[in-house]
């Protein structure tokens, strides 16, 4: 679908156009086993580190775009997971969880990625925004679920507090607010064909990760991941 087509909202747009990009991802099979019950709490705690390293990405970002006319709106306190993630790490891990930490290379490129619009094109920071809070807010809901049944974490407690938004008493609401910022943001049409692309770049980034991740494991990889 065409980003420019005349009266669709964008955030319909954007949607409809990286579906193929977005399934494909959510469907691997390192995220398939782990919703699946394939997997052990050890590849959840894997996934979790790499996450780490995205989210500092896009949050180590977030102040000096915070009046950014592009980028700026979609900048809410209420959805920084940084935080929750070093709780859950630590609970994972230990109080040491940071040592021996490293990113997959997979993960290296994509919050790269993150950072260089950051710093260079906020517009394409926007569709990193985009595919990772609103995937949290939805689909990630169902990976805490699974997350809560299969290793026993207590609901919405340490362990998955990254999938929990305490601020945010109103998913859905919020989520309809989003993307009534996605249809009012501030591009031409050309720049939004390039958020649309970006979007499918973040996706394809994010499988790529996935498929990194079901190769440790099928290697038989066990602790944390180390340089």
């Amino acid at each position: 679908m065409d980003a420019t087509a005349p009266g669709t909202p964008f955030s319909t747009l954007i949607r409809v156009a990286s579906h193929e990009q977005h399934t494909r991802a959510e469907t691997s099979a390192f995220m398939s086993d782990l919703l699946g019950g394939r997997l052990g709490v050890a590849a959840y705690a894997r996934y979790t580190e790499q996450l780490w390293f995205v989210y500092r990405a896009l949050e180590d970002a977030a102040g000096a775009l915070r009046d950014d006319p592009v980028a700026g709106p979609f900048i809410r306190p209420e959805l920084m997971r940084t935080a929750a993630l070093e709780r859950d790490l630590a609970h994972l891990r230990g109080p040491d969880w940071r040592a021996g930490l490293a990113a997959l290379p997979a993960t290296t490129a994509y919050a790269d990625r993150i950072a260089d619009c950051a710093h260079s094109w906020p517009a394409g920071y926007v569709a990193h925004h985009y595919t990772r809070y609103l995937g949290d807010l939805s689909g990630g809901q169902i990976i805490r679920d699974k997350a809560e049944r299969t290793w026993g974490f207590a609901r919405k407690g340490d362990g998955v507090r990254f999938y929990v938004f305490e601020q945010i008493p109103n998913p859905a609401a919020f989520k309809r607010g989003y993307r009534e910022l996605l249809d009012a943001v501030n591009a031409d049409d050309l720049e939004k064909q390039r958020i649309v692309d970006e979007c499918k770049r973040a996706f394809d980034l994010n499988g790529a990760v996935f498929r990194e991740l079901g190769a440790a494991t099928a290697s038989g990889h066990r602790g944390p991941l180390s340089a």
